[in-house]
């Protein structure tokens, strides 16, 4: 095991004789850091803490931290961590509010400098928040998401995956997978490049692009854009997922900006 001599090591601390922890950390806590995690200078890590294996945790980051919320009063609750995340400077990750729930961060997840992740958030896996990203509590991220620089989501809202946030937007409403959203939760069209890495066949990005010209015309009554999109006969599963998620919102789904149909 290497720990630097500066650092701070609570006692019930439990760490893998192959995890790194470098000057002047300081673990407070039960934190649990799994096989090969690298916890670089300065950073915080306290709470009810579980980490996995083989992350990166890099200078100023705090994870664990009490939630930023007034309706904490100190209950036992949880910062669960799975494997190969980096976590880059002056990350912060809340541990969630209420007795015994979690905040979640998945696997592959890249969260760069100064990103936030509040209390009782879920990340699922291979997400990306860009410099300076901020997720209210309860924010739902849905696998391979990006959300780009200074974008700002407000609390309770799902995150689609596959979507994609352009830089300096905010989203008080729901992003539906595969989707670009701009501005205020406003969708301009289909997250193709995204959907062409993560293996998307181009029959299956066209059938998602012709629900989408359909479910999020500028001004188009989305509920009326359902009804016309299953009236096309079998849909697939992309369509079918879409749907759901969709009809499945608690806040509302971010609102058409496509001009065009087609």
């Amino acid at each position: 095991m290497a720990i630097h001599p500066s650092a701070i090591i609570d006692p019930r601390a439990e760490i893998h004789p192959e995890a790194e922890i470098g000057p002047y950390v300081v673990i407070e806590g039960a934190v649990k850091i799994g096989r090969g995690t690298r916890v670089m200078a300065h950073a915080y890590l306290t709470g009810w803490t579980e980490i996995g294996k083989d992350n990166e945790i890099h200078p100023g980051a705090v994870l664990g931290h009490a939630p930023q919320d007034t309706a904490y009063r100190g209950e036992r609750s949880y910062l669960k961590i799975g494997n190969h995340n980096v976590f880059r400077e002056h990350v912060q990750v809340h541990r969630a509010t209420g007795e015994g729930l979690s905040t979640v961060i998945g696997n592959h997840n890249f969260l760069m400098a100064s990103s936030h992740v509040a209390h009782n958030c879920r990340l699922w896996d291979l997400i990306t928040l860009v410099n300076g990203a901020l997720l209210g509590g309860h924010v739902e991220v849905g696998s391979r998401a990006f959300l780009s620089g200074n974008c700002v989501v407000h609390q309770f809202v799902r995150i689609g995956e596959l979507s994609l946030m352009r830089g300096l937007s905010g989203a008080s409403r729901d992003v539906p997978p595969f989707s670009i959203v701009d501005w205020q939760h406003t969708v301009r069209g289909v997250n193709v490049v995204g959907l062409k890495r993560a293996g998307f066949s181009d029959r299956r990005i066209r059938q998602i692009k012709d629900s989408f010209s359909i479910l999020f015309r500028k001004g188009r009554n989305l509920s009326l854009a359902i009804q016309e999109v299953k009236s096309k006969g079998e849909l697939s599963p992309d369509v079918e997922a879409l749907l759901e998620f969709i009809q499945s919102s608690k806040r509302g789904v971010s609102v058409g900006g496509l001009a065009l149909s087609g």
